[in-house]
This record gives C-alpha cells, structure tokens and sequence, in this order.
C-alpha cells in the first residue's frame, strides 16, 4: 500500500499518523507538504492529520482546506482514492466539501483530551471491516472543535445511505446524534475527531485503533 501524510503548518499529529501506517503496513508513508501542486504517483492512501493547520485561524481547517495541495486531494478522491481525515483532517474534509456539515465548539466550550467509546456504526466500509457491527470500542479524542452538525435532511441522508462510521457510546462533545465518523457517498473518504493512530500497540494502552489500519491494508494491498 502506497500511502502518504498530508502536513500543514501546525500540524502536531503527522508522525504520530505516519507511524501507526509504518507500523501496520510496514512502509512509511510519504510526507507531503501543504505547499505542493502535486501528490506522488501511484498513492493508494491518503491520511490528513490532527494539529491546528494555520493556527485554527479563520475555523479550524478553514485555510488547510484552501491549500494548493488539498485541491490535488479532492481530485484524487475524486478518483476513487482511499483518504482518511482525523481531527483536524476532518475539519479539512468538510471545508473541502468531500464531506457534509461541520464541526462547531464542544458544546461545553472546553477543550475534551481522554479516551472515549465508540459504537461501530458500520462495519462494511474500508476502514471498518475489521470491526464487528455495534462493536464498542475505545479510541482517544483531543479536540476543541469536535461537535458534528448538518441539517436534518443531511443526517437523515448520512443515517439512511449507512454512512455514519462511529457515534459517540458517551457524552463527549454534543455531535448531533452522537456522530463521531462519516465517509461520503463512495465509501472512500472517511472523516473522524478520534485519533485511531494513537491506540495501535499495547504500549499505548490499547489496540482498538490499529484495526482502522488493518482493515485499509487488507482493502488496498
């Protein structure tokens, strides 16, 4: 699997997303700066990292979304290739439009930094097969901005189409429905506020998230 890491300015979770790929799959991934017009040839994966690109100026992945290379990864999920967004690569992913709504304040305006439970919501996609349906499992959050909105309509569509990924099993941050992972229509881009790279040896007190990876490997060789 041929695999790259966005990086921005203010990114803080590039290595540690660049390791749990290394890790899992065996190949590092290729480090690509915000200001490239181009990704490498032949990318099977691309993973956006957690931090605060620019500062969080403007709203957190506002200006990250504007990027010269964020249009190369619009076009590459465009064509169909696997992109994983975390945290602050969620934001991104709804700023870019690859994915719907936004992610406000935490409704108790307090920046949120434990683990939490998770309900796999669907375990059909790419990122999740490894998981068994309304499995509960436990990733790390470490978010300010993390509180899922879109309009009724959107949500009804994101629960109806199953493209709701992995809801909140505990208050955490007041998504709407509990919602804590959505893919887009295709099922090739994935977009959540927990950190699955930060769980993926027993080390780091747990191996829920190393599943995420597994899973992406086994769909894309």
């Amino acid at each position: 699997m041929k695999a790259a890491v966005i990086v921005f300015p203010g990114s803080n979770c590039d290595r540690d997303l660049a390791d749990a790929i290394t890790k899992v799959t065996g190949t590092a991934p290729q480090m690509v700066w915000h200001a490239e017009t181009t990704l490498p040839e032949g990318l099977d994966f691309i993973g956006i990292p957690g931090g605060f690109s620019y500062g969080d100026y403007l709203r957190s992945g506002a200006m990250a979304a504007r990027s010269h290379v964020m249009q190369a990864v619009v076009q590459a999920a465009g064509e169909g290739r696997t992109v994983l967004g975390i945290c602050n690569g969620f934001q991104v992913l709804t700023e870019t439009g690859l994915l719907p709504g936004a992610l406000m304040r935490n409704a108790g305006l307090g920046f949120v930094c434990r683990d939490v439970r998770l309900e796999v919501a669907n375990s059909q996609s790419i990122f999740t097969s490894r998981y068994a349906q309304g499995e509960t499992v436990t990733i790390p959050v470490a978010h300010h901005d993390g509180n899922y909105f879109a309009d009724e309509d959107t949500l009804n569509r994101l629960e109806g189409e199953g493209r709701v990924a992995f809801r909140y099993a505990e208050a955490v941050n007041g998504s709407a429905r509990a919602i804590a992972g959505i893919l887009n229509d295709a099922g090739n881009v994935l977009g959540m506020m927990p950190h699955p790279e930060r769980l993926i040896e027993a080390a780091q007190g747990g191996t829920d998230g190393r599943r995420l990876f597994e899973a992406v490997q086994a769909a894309l060789g």
